[in-house]
Order: C-alpha cells, then sequence, then structure tokens
C-alpha cells in the first residue's frame, strides 16, 4: 500500500471510490468533487495494486486546529491499516494541533478513538439546511 498526496489525475477513481462508499450525498458530480479537494488544505490517497482504495482530506491552519473531513476505504480493504495511514498522513506529527472530525458513521467512534480522538463535549455544529 502507498498513501500519497492526490492528484488531479486520481479525481475520477476518488469520485467513483466516495460515490460507491455512501458519500453521493456529499459529494456531488466530479467538478463538485474537484473543489471540495481544492478549498482543502490536506488530501491523500491509498494504492494498492495501482488501485485508489482510500481517500481523506482535511482542513486546517496548521498551527492549532484541524478538522478531518473525509476519511473513506472501499469496503473490501477496511481494516487493514489503510484508514490509520491516511488518517496519520493528514494529521501529522505535530502534538499542538487539535483535530476534530464528525464520527456519525457505523463504526467511525470506535475507529477514531483507537487514533487518539475522543468525545467533546465542547464542540457545537450548525448543520447545513
Amino acid at each position: 500500500m502507498q498513501v500519497r498526496g492526490i492528484a488531479a489525475s486520481d479525481f475520477e477513481a476518488v469520485h467513483r471510490l466516495l460515490a460507491t462508499s455512501g458519500w453521493a450525498h456529499r459529494i456531488g458530480d466530479v467538478n463538485d468533487l474537484s473543489r471540495l479537494i481544492s478549498a482543502s488544505q490536506r488530501a491523500a490517497v491509498a494504492v494498492v495494486d495501482d488501485e485508489i482504495v482510500g481517500f481523506a482530506r482535511a482542513i486546517t491552519d496548521g498551527i492549532s486546529n484541524g478538522y478531518l473531513s473525509m476519511v473513506v476505504v472501499a469496503e473490501h480493504h477496511r481494516r487493514r491499516g489503510i484508514g490509520q495511514a491516511l488518517v496519520e498522513r493528514l494529521t501529522g506529527p505535530d502534538p499542538n494541533i487539535t483535530w476534530m472530525l464528525r464520527a456519525g458513521r457505523t463504526g467511525a467512534a470506535e475507529f477514531f478513538a483507537k487514533l487518539g480522538f475522543r468525545s467533546s463535549s465542547t464542540a457545537m455544529e450548525r448543520s447545513r439546511q
């Protein structure tokens, strides 16, 4: 497995991965996905045998705060360390950055807890309409 930064040539494959992994309602078409990625400070893909099997993106100031927006791994490649590798690539080693995320999908809270994330009573949310 290779985890690397995303390239424009990856967008179609990432779009397919997200659409088949339950994220179609959040990504629109490939052009919309391209805009999401361009507006993110960090984005990475995981590649196995020349196939993109994972994707993650984050928004951060790189100093104090970060928001892990998407972490998606193809179902048949889960539980192999791919999600963990993507999260580690995006969050980096700086312990001074507070990272936040939404863990609403089945199994997400348990997965992120293993990576050091904890539930917070201080976060607030204004949901989209």
